[in-house]
């Protein structure tokens, strides 16, 4: 399958077609690891529960951190 990024805002997303969301059980709640090895894109659903934990203490502690400034820079 070949996809196109779509303009989002100032950023670019890629729209994922619900045939593969529902063969990988991946809905609007599911977190996803993005990563790469600098050749390829990888994303990958979330589904251990404790690294769900840590990163989202991670990110409620980036927001009582920097929750203003980012919402400056976003702004």
């Amino acid at each position: 399958m070949i996809k196109r990024l779509t303009k989002h805002g100032n950023s670019m997303a890629l729209v994922i077609d619900r045939g593969i969301l529902d063969l990988l059980n991946i809905s609007t709640d599911t977190l996803l690891e993005i990563s790469t090895d600098g050749q390829a894109l990888v994303i990958t659903p979330v589904r251990d529960e404790a690294r769900r934990k840590r990163f989202e203490d991670a990110l409620k502690q980036t927001n009582q951190n920097y929750g203003r400034a980012l919402k400056r820079l976003a702004g």
